[in-house]
C-alpha cells in the first residue's frame, strides 16, 4: 500500500466496545444528568445533608459530648453562640444536635417508607399488567377506590388506634404512597408483555413469576426511579404534617417534623428555634424535586443532547 493511501486510510478503532457503551442507554443518562447542573448541586446537597445527618451526631458527640437528649434546665433557651451554633431549646437542649439527629430519623422515615410502597407497588403493578383480564381490571378498580379515598386520613386513624412507634410509622406511610406507582408500573408492563424479548421467554417455558421478575420489572426501572425520588420528598412532608398532628416522633427523639413544630409554637420570642430546623429541611426538600426532575429528563429517552 502506497503512503498516500496509508495517509489517507481511516484510523482503526482502538477499542470496539467504544460504540457500544456510547450507545449504552443508562451511560447516555448518567451523562445528560452531568450536564443538569441544577440537579448535580442538588445531588451535593443532598450527599452533605446525609453526612450532616448521619455523621453528624457522632461526631458532635466525640468533640463536646453533646447528645440529642442531654438536658440543662439551668441553661434553658438560648441564641445561636460559639458554644451552640443552632441556639438551645426549652429544655436547654443543643439545637445543632437535635437537628443533625432529627435529620435521620427524618431520611430514615422517608427512604424506609418509599422503600415499602416501592416493593408493593413494583409487584402489584407487574402482576396486574401481566395477568391481564379479570385480574388486571380487579386489581386496578381496588387502586381506583383506594386512591379516592383521602388517604393521609387513613394514616391518622392507623396511627391513632394503634400504639404509636417508628415501624408502624414507615409501614402506614408506605401503605399509602405505592398506589401511583402501581398504575405506572402496570402502564409500563402492558406496553412490554407482548414484546419479542416475553414471547421468547414464554415459549421457553419460563414460569409467569420469572418473566415478570426477570424480564418486564428490570424494564421498568427509569420509570420507577424518577417516582421513587419524587416520593421521598413527599413522604417528608407527610411525616412533618402528621408530627403537626402530634403522631409523629416521640420524645426525646425528634424529626425535622415536629422541630418545625416545637419551633413554630415558640417563634415569637425564640425564632431560631424554627429558622434552623426549617432551613435544613426546606433545602433538602428542595434538592429532592430537584434531583427527581433531573433523573426524569435524563431518563427520557426522547431527550437530545
Amino acid at each position: 500500500m502506497s503512503a498516500a493511501v496509508q495517509a489517507t486510510a481511516p484510523a482503526p478503532a482502538r477499542d470496539g466496545g467504544d460504540l457500544a457503551r456510547g450507545t449504552s442507554l443508562w451511560r447516555d443518562a448518567w451523562r445528560r444528568l452531568l450536564r443538569n447542573r441544577m440537579a448535580v448541586a442538588s445531588g451535593v446537597v443532598v450527599s452533605a445533608v446525609l453526612l450532616f445527618s448521619v455523621c453528624g451526631p457522632w461526631l458532635v458527640y466525640w468533640i463536646f459530648g453533646w447528645t440529642i437528649d442531654r438536658v440543662d434546665l439551668s441553661y434553658g433557651p438560648r441564641a445561636p453562640s460559639l458554644a451552640h451554633p443552632f441556639g438551645t431549646d426549652l429544655l436547654g437542649r443543643d439545637l445543632l444536635v437535635r437537628v443533625m439527629a432529627g435529620g435521620g430519623i427524618s431520611l430514615m422515615v422517608g427512604v424506609v417508607a418509599t422503600a415499602v410502597s416501592l416493593v408493593v407497588g413494583v409487584l402489584y403493578g407487574a402482576v396486574a399488567g401481566y395477568a391481564g383480564g379479570r385480574v388486571d381490571a380487579l386489581m386496578t378498580r381496588f387502586v381506583d377506590v383506594m386512591m379516592s379515598l383521602p388517604y393521609i386520613l387513613m394514616v391518622i386513624v392507623l396511627l391513632a388506634v394503634f400504639p404509636r412507634s417508628l415501624p408502624l410509622l414507615f409501614i402506614a406511610l408506605g401503605l399509602v404512597s405505592w398506589l401511583v406507582l402501581a398504575r405506572i408500573v402496570r402502564g409500563q408492563v402492558l406496553s412490554l408483555k407482548n414484546r419479542e424479548f416475553v414471547e421468547a421467554a414464554r415459549a421457553l417455558g419460563v414460569p409467569a413469576y420469572k418473566i415478570i421478575t426477570r424480564h418486564l420489572i428490570p424494564n421498568t426501572l427509569g420509570p420507577v426511579i424518577v417516582y421513587t425520588t419524587l416520593t421521598l420528598p413527599s413522604v417528608m412532608l407527610y411525616e412533618a404534617f402528621l408530627s403537626f398532628l402530634g403522631l409523629g416522633v416521640r420524645e426525646p427523639y425528634a424529626s425535622w417534623g415536629s422541630l418545625v413544630k416545637e419551633g413554630a409554637e415558640n417563634m415569637v420570642v425564640y425564632p431560631w428555634m424554627l429558622v434552623f430546623p426549617g432551613l435544613v429541611m426546606g433545602a433538602t426538600l428542595f434538592s429532592l424535586n430537584f434531583l427527581g426532575d433531573g433523573l426524569r429528563d435524563a431518563l427520557d429517552p426522547q431527550m437530545k443532547g
